[in-house]
This record gives structure tokens, C-alpha cells and sequence, in this order.
């Protein structure tokens, strides 16, 4: 049965341009960006290795499904006094996003919609980040410097596997589930 349309406008999401049934991991917009530099650092340990699980889904080609609000990476934050999930201000991190990566994507993201990640998309991705052309909702970000080094370098190791350039060190690694030091 397929999922029932969402709409939020005020993130400005429309459709989705890729499907893929099965299993979904839920994602917010700006979390897109954050998968393309992670490589296994957060604000916890429960954090991190609830990320990990995430990455390893994707990596075996789990697709994701947008959603507006906290997704699966906030899930272990989500009781933390903290919390910052809910805020406005990641809320609005959320719109810039969706716009930046469907223009690079080629197609209006959707709220509810199945986004299954090809290892060129993913290249894409990275190529705007490291460009800048991405990153308006990285502004004020804590992570937006270590981001940034990580681009810089060539994204490596991390943990989602897609560019040439990778040498498989993401997959050998996070199939492994040994920590990246």
C-alpha cells in the first residue's frame, strides 16, 4: 500500500524525483548534507552508533523518505533537554536545503517521498558541497567548520560509500562497524 502524499509547504517540497520500494530510512532535508561529511563523529556515543546503522542501510541501498521534522538521526536525541531538533532554526536549515539539493538533483523534493541515492547523485552532492553551492543551510552550524575540512579533503573516509574516490574505505569500514580513528 503505498505511503498517503504529504505536503508541507512551508519547506517548500513538492515531489520526489526517485522510488525504490522497501524498506526507508526517514530523513529530514538538511540531514542530506550532514550524510555526505559524516564520518562517525556526534554529539554521543548512542548518537553515533545510531548513525552508523543509518549509513549502513543507505550504503546497502535502503531508500530514504523525507520527512519534516526530527528523522531517524534526531531519534537519540530526541528526550535530551537540548534538543535541538524541533527548533525554527533547523526547521528553516530544512528549506534551504530541499531547495539547494533538488536543483542539483534535477527534480523538486517532496515531503513522504522515496529518494533512493545513486553513487553519482551522491558525487554530485559532494561536488556542490565542496563548491558551496549547498551549504546555505549549514549557516551557523556547530559541525560547518569540520564540514568544510572535510571537503576540502576530498571527503575521505567517509562514511557513505559513492564516489570513485572513496577507495571503499567507506564500506569496508562501516560494514565492519569498526570506528574510523
Amino acid at each position: 500500500m503505498p505511503e498517503p502524499e504529504r505536503n508541507n509547504s512551508r519547506l517548500g517540497l513538492q515531489r520526489v524525483c526517485c522510488d525504490k520500494n522497501g524498506m526507508t530510512v526517514s530523513l529530514r532535508p538538511h540531514h542530506l548534507l550532514c550524510l555526505l561529511t559524516y564520518l562517525g563523529k556526534g554529539y554521543t556515543a548512542n548518537f553515533v552508533r545510531n548513525y552508523d546503522r543509518i549509513v549502513r542501510r543507505l550504503n546497502s541501498g535502503e531508500a530514504l523518505r523525507l520527512v519534516s521534522g526530527p528523522d531517524d538521526i534526531c531519534r537519540p536525541m530526541l528526550k535530551e533537554t537540548t534538543c535541538h531538533c524541533r527548533r525554527s532554526s533547523v526547521v528553516e536549515r530544512d528549506r534551504l536545503a530541499v531547495d539547494e539539493i533538488s536543483a542539483v538533483l534535477g527534480c523538486k523534493l517532496e515531503t513522504g517521498g522515496r529518494l533512493s541515492l545513486s553513487s553519482a547523485q551522491i558525487c554530485s552532492l559532494r561536488e556542490a558541497f565542496r563548491a558551496g553551492s549547498i551549504r546555505s543551510a549549514c549557516a551557523g552550524c556547530e559541525w560547518q567548520e569540520l564540514c568544510s575540512d572535510i571537503a576540502r579533503t576530498g571527503f575521505r573516509d567517509c562514511r557513505l560509500s559513492a564516489c570513485p574516490t572513496d577507495n571503499g574505505a567507506a564500506a569496508r569500514q562501516i560494514k565492519s562497524g569498526q570506528p574510523q580513528m
